[in-house]
């Protein structure tokens, strides 16, 4: 496994890191002790770094890492959830307030079992008041690690722009890094457009969802995917190619989104040992780049085509 620094934190994460979005059964109902062997198959195959939310199954996967951390040298990896994107019985909240943002970091601490969260990041700050994020958020997290809590704080969303905004607006060095998702994958590199501006900044890039939450899979996607109608199509046209080429179309993807230098870390989700270890293995196999661009040609015109979260 590769490692590589997180702009100027000191942080040294591997290219691959495990997203515990699936933890929370956010993608499919999941059994509760693969899950947790699939945190220790992660760490003991090289991935250093964990990603996860309260979001997450409304709670669910911040506690059932947290089970798992319980059995893991702290030593072994750096840990990142997030504040401001909530959900309780079902419905999604969003708070932003620096009150709610500082109980959060210590009630996530407590469902996690640890004393200490070496990544803070405001969640997917699209549902937030971007001035909010940076006048209000942002400083109390940075209150927050100068107190010791946290070590370094972060924003996420799915639209690259309001990260830029964001950074642009808040105390200059504040914010330390930057989590996007779905834009630097095979069929989507818009995070070419601004990963020179984020590295001027000293601000580290963490990629997220290199399967394009679906898109890029032989599986194909959830009925809640918010992709439009030809783009999916032309995604399941290149599965279909891949499939026949005896190069899965999700081996491809990995390998393509853990690719650029100047993107730190790629996250991904499993709560399946053995999914796990085939992503690290992916990982770790040289990429076949004329690949690459025959499935990008398939997506053709479909490259690159946006849709809002949810």
């Amino acid at each position: 496994m590769e490692y590589s620094e997180l702009g100027k934190t000191g942080l040294k994460l591997s290219r691959l890191a495990f997203g515990a979005s699936s933890l929370g059964g956010v993608f499919r109902t999941i059994k509760e002790d693969e899950a947790i062997e699939s945190v220790y198959t992660a760490v003991d195959n090289g991935i250093n770094f964990i990603d996860v939310s309260p979001y997450y199954g409304h709670l669910k996967a911040e506690t059932v890492l947290g089970k798992a951390l319980k059995n893991i040298p702290r030593d072994k990896y750096y840990l990142s959830t997030k504040v401001g994107r909530y959900g309780k019985d079902g419905v999604n909240t969003w708070d932003y307030s620096a009150r709610r943002v500082r109980a959060s970091v210590f009630e996530s601490m407590e469902r996690l079992n640890i004393d200490y969260i070496d990544l803070i990041n405001v969640h997917d700050i699209e549902f937030a008041d971007l001035s909010q994020v940076a006048y209000e958020t942002v400083p109390m997290l940075v209150e927050l690690k100068k107190k010791g809590y946290v070590g370094h704080v972060g924003i996420t969303d799915l639209q690259p722009e309001n990260l830029k905004w964001v950074v642009e607006h808040a105390e200059p060095g504040s914010i330390e890094s930057i989590l996007c998702f779905c834009h630097y994958e095979l069929n989507d590199t818009l995070m070419l457009e601004y990963q020179d501006y984020f590295k001027e900044k000293g601000i580290g890039i963490i990629n997220a969802s290199p399967l394009s939450m679906g898109l890029l899979s032989s599986r194909g996607i959830p009925d809640w995917h918010p992709a439009p109608k030809p783009l999916v199509e032309a995604c399941a046209k290149a599965a279909e190619y891949c499939a026949k080429k005896g190069y899965p179309i999700e081996k491809l993807a990995i390998q393509f989104a853990i690719s650029n230098p100047a993107i730190t870390t790629t996250l991904f989700s499993s709560a399946s040992p053995v999914n796990v270890l085939n992503n690290i293995k992916n990982a770790e196999t040289p990429i076949d780049w004329e690949m690459v661009k025959e499935v990008q040609e398939i997506i053709g015109d479909q490259m690159g085509v946006r849709w809002n979260n949810s």
